[in-house]
Order: C-alpha cells, then sequence, then structure tokens
C-alpha cells in the first residue's frame, strides 16, 4: 500500500512542526501549511491526494478550523476525508460542534504522540476502506440503474459488502452511497444478528478477535446461525428508501447518529453517523433499533440521467 499522507494546519510553528515530525517518523508523507484556508486550497487542488487532514480550531481566527471542516463535508469528492480537530482546550461543547460538523476526532493540545499516532492510524485506516469500497463499486456502476423495488436477504458480512456494492449501483451517487449502505449492512449483521456490542466489539478490536468472534458466532451450532438481514429497495418519483430489518434485539441507536465526544477516541462506531452526514437525506431507526430506513431524494432528471425507466 502506498504511504499515507497527512496534510497539517497549524498557525503554531513549533506544534505544527512536532506534529509533523512524529508522523513522519511512523512513516506517513506530512505537507504543512499555516492556515486552514490554504489547507482548503490545497485539498481542492488535489482532491485525492491526502487520506487525513489535521486542523486547528481557532474561533477567533479569520480562517478557522471549523469552518474549513464545514467546507470540506460540503464538497463532494473530499467529504469522505477524515478530519481530525485540535484545540487549545476541551471544551465540551466545542467539541460536540465540530463532531456535529463531521469531525473524525477532536484532540486537546499539546498533542501526546502516542494518542496522535492511534487517532490518525484509524482516520488511515478508515479513509483506506471508504477508498475500497468506492473502487469495487464502480464494476457495478449501473447494473441496478433500471431497478424500481427488491428484496433481498443476507447473512455475513462478506454477503453485506456484495449487496452494498450491488446497491449502490442503483443510485445515480453510487461513490458516496455505497459507503452508507455497507456501514448500515455490517451493523444490522454484527450488531443485530450476531448481538455483538458496541463494548464487546472495543475488546474484540483491542484482542485482535472480531473477526474470530464472528465466524464463531455463526457456525451451524450458533443460535444466531439462522438470523438473516431484509433488506427492501423501493424507487419512486424523486426519492429511492431502503429499508433494513434485523432479528436482533435493537440497541440504543440515538447515541449513534452523531459521534459522540464521550466515544470520540474510539476505533470504531462512526458507520451510522458517516451513513447519515455523507451518504443519505435522512437515516431514521424504528422502535427498538432493529430496523433502519434510509433515504435520498433525487430530482427526476437526475434518475433519467441515470438510465432508470419503468419495466
Amino acid at each position: 500500500m502506498a504511504e499515507a499522507s497527512i496534510l497539517v494546519a497549524d498557525r503554531d510553528a513549533a506544534n505544527r512542526k512536532g506534529m509533523a515530525a512524529i508522523l513522519e517518523q511512523e512513516g506517513y508523507g506530512v505537507a504543512q501549511v499555516e492556515d486552514e484556508g490554504e489547507a482548503l486550497a490545497q485539498l481542492k487542488r488535489a482532491p485525492s491526494r491526502f487520506d487525513v487532514v489535521i486542523l486547528q480550531r481557532c474561533p477567533e481566527c479569520a480562517s478557522d478550523g471549523l469552518d474549513v471542516l464545514t467546507k470540506i463535508k460540503a464538497h463532494p469528492v473530499l467529504k469522505l476525508v477524515p478530519v481530525i480537530m485540535q484545540a487549545e482546550s476541551r471544551d465540551e461543547r466545542d467539541m460536540a460542534e465540530c463532531l456535529r460538523a463531521g469531525a473524525h476526532y477532536y484532540l486537546t493540545k499539546p498533542v501526546e504522540a502516542e494518542l496522535l499516532l492511534a487517532v490518525v492510524k484509524t482516520a488511515v485506516t478508515d479513509h483506506d476502506n471508504y477508498r475500497s469500497i468506492q473502487t469495487q463499486v464502480e464494476h457495478c456502476e449501473g447494473r441496478l440503474a433500471m431497478m424500481q423495488a427488491g428484496h433481498f436477504q443476507i447473512r455475513t458480512l462478506e454477503e453485506a459488502a456484495n449487496l452494498g456494492k450491488l446497491l449502490a449501483s442503483a443510485y445515480p451517487d453510487a461513490d458516496l452511497v455505497v459507503v452508507g449502505i455497507t456501514e448500515l449492512l455490517i451493523n444490522a449483521v454484527e450488531h443485530g444478528n450476531l448481538e455483538i456490542g458496541y463494548q464487546r466489539k472495543s475488546e474484540l478490536i483491542a484482542e485482535g478477535r472480531w473477526l474470530e468472534e464472528i465466524e464463531r458466532r455463526q457456525l451451524p451450532s450458533s443460535p444466531y446461525a439462522t438470523r438473516c438481514v431484509d433488506v427492501m429497495f423501493q424507487r419512486a418519483p424523486g426519492e429511492i428508501r431502503l429499508s433494513i430489518k434485523d432479528q436482533g434485539q435493537g440497541f440504543d441507536w440515538r447515541r449513534y447518529l452523531e459521534i459522540h465526544p464521550d466515544r470520540v477516541y474510539d476505533t470504531h462506531g462512526r458507520g451510522i453517523a458517516i451513513a447519515k452526514q455523507v451518504s443519505f437525506d435522512e437515516v431514521e431507526y424504528q422502535g427498538e433499533g432493529n430496523e433502519v430506513e434510509a433515504v435520498n431524494y433525487y430530482p427526476e432528471s437526475d434518475e433519467q440521467d441515470a438510465g432508470i425507466k419503468e419495466y
């Protein structure tokens, strides 16, 4: 895999150079700029160049990191690039505002080397996964462009990934939607049907046994073995609706529609928030949380341009 590239924007030269040295020692390529406005300009000139962006939160500055973050998340290509926000102090309200705007992480200066590397590593991995999914969906592009309705069932993570790519091909903006569909399907399998809770997943990841536990819970002897995820696709004039229902006991979904400050340093738990921020106009869970409906609205001309028609 090619060297990951990090863009660091910070007016404090000592802090900026210190972070760059830590990251470069770990093998990352680092570009440094003094101003968030210049960071945005570089990103727009080369939208695919950087894997992670580190911005400074500076409300009194003319070009604040939060403003740039908002513009990044509104950009059709850049919106999937993980942004790490850093600030002088840990203000809970400010942290929550940045996370709602789409920040992947929020760090307080001075940033500890170990925490910086851990956060950047997770962000790079997430971005690699997004890029991989987007690359794969290109091979399915247009396959379901004429589908008006469909019912599917999946059991495994592999089936979730395959169905995500296939269903995304039914959308005009497949490269963005595929990330959200895949995240929601994976959530339905692992947290829904297999009932691997948030804390348990954290422990399994730390132990390096997450996939092993997934496989164990899908063995024929497991009480979860026969559970399926039902997926309903429905196209109507100007909109596409996707319903995903698992056979689990549900969960407190309200905590996961946004990245919460309590979970800001966790290595997982961003999937539902990413789906809401990047892929869908609406994400709504029903009842106990074992059914979710994701909706996108499109001008009818967009669907016609994508080659959609009734049959």
